[in-house]
């Protein structure tokens, strides 16, 4: 049984910046990433979101991303730029090793198991993200709908809604962009939130950004599930969405009230009908692998210090509530990094 420091679970941004640091700390380290090749969950972004409308990059620390043309697919630019890290700082990711449990040793440490292996570790850093749980919403008469549903997360572009009447339903920037995307093809588009949409005038300030991070870091603290950055964002006006304002696409619907076999309905009794129902709901934090050591609070999320969790020092969460962003990702990695070697330097408890 491999014994270590500490073991990152996940190498997309947050791991590969908590990677980063544990090999410039000393400290041994194992990295375990589920998906079959780098680039964490951008490997995975439908083909059509290309780098002009991607929000931004961070750089890893040590290596400037250098913007590719802009009309390059994110899923193509974006893992290889985390390759090239990988290999630059040889970082050695164990790939595909999907963890599927994490408990206690009996001598204090953890157990990080996966279907064919499992390590003991003295800390963890998990940097899972959100992709592997997408969320839909439930909503009366949804087993009966006779077209399809369809989440973010399965998009693969607008070609396949040629001719076809759709629903898009979310609020935040993956809605607004599918939205624009598919209204080229479609018979019809709908677009259907549960708040109406908030647009922002000016651009995406780091003040702005640090107001946004508050507003998640609050609810973690709080012990309630943290939200996403995209939640508390509201929508910026770009070349991209003034055009499609220009085109009447972006006249939201409040939310229907039931989905009907051939359609959804409104609580007033307005139906329409459609051919396809796809979900920009968000997605949940992947920590079912935790689940073992029994970290959630009764509030129903994780009680985090930065990126401690609160209630077992030795687990630290990057990528999660307030620096789940690739900026906020980075500068977590470095802090998690710093308080686990102050953890691990200090002298066992008499």
């Amino acid at each position: 049984m491999p014994e270590t420091d500490a073991v990152v679970i996940g190498a997309g941004q947050a791991g590969l910046s908590s990677a980063y640091h544990l090999r410039s700390s000393g400290l041994d380290l194992a990295v375990l990433d589920a998906n079959p090749a780098p680039g964490g969950a951008w490997q995975h972004r439908w083909p059509t979101l290309r780098m002009a409308t991607v929000h931004g990059i961070f750089d890893l620390p040590g290596m400037r991303f250098t913007p590719p043309p802009l009309d390059e697919p994110a899923a193509d630019a974006v893992p290889a730029y985390f390759a090239a890290f990988e290999r630059e700082f040889g970082i050695d990711v164990q790939r595909p090793v999907a963890v599927t449990a994490v408990r206690n040793a009996r001598d204090g440490r953890l157990l990080v198991e996966s279907d064919n292996s499992t390590w003991i570790t003295r800390a963890l850093i998990n940097a899972t993200g959100t992709w592997t749980r997408p969320f839909v919403p439930y909503y009366p008469g949804q087993e009966t709908f006779r077209g399809r549903q369809l989440h973010t997360a399965h998009y693969r572009g607008p070609a396949e809604f040629a001719g076809k009447r759709v629903v898009v339903v979310g609020g935040g920037t993956s809605a607004v962009q599918l939205l624009v995307e598919i209204a080229d093809v479609a018979a019809t588009t709908t677009w259907v939130t549960r708040r109406p949409p908030v647009f922002r005038d000016g651009p995406f300030s780091p003040d702005y950004g640090r107001e946004v991070v508050a507003k998640v870091e609050a609810r973690v603290r709080a012990g309630l599930p943290p939200g996403s950055i995209a939640s508390a964002s509201e929508l910026s006006w770009t070349p991209q969405l003034l055009e499609a304002r220009e085109r009447g696409l972006l006249l939201r619907r409040p939310m229907f009230d039931r989905i009907v076999p051939d359609g959804v309905q409104w609580r007033d009794g307005a139906a329409q009908d459609v051919d396809v129902i796809l979900w920009c709901t968000g997605f949940r934090p992947a920590l079912d692998h935790l689940a073992p050591l029994r970290l959630r609070g009764p509030r129903g999320g994780i009680v985090v210090d930065g990126t401690r969790v609160v209630a077992d020092p030795r687990i630290h969460l990057v990528g999660y509530g307030p620096s789940a962003s690739t900026v906020g990702a980075n500068r977590a990695g470095r802090a998690a990094v710093r308080e686990l070697r102050a953890l691990l330097a200090a002298p066992a408890p008499a």
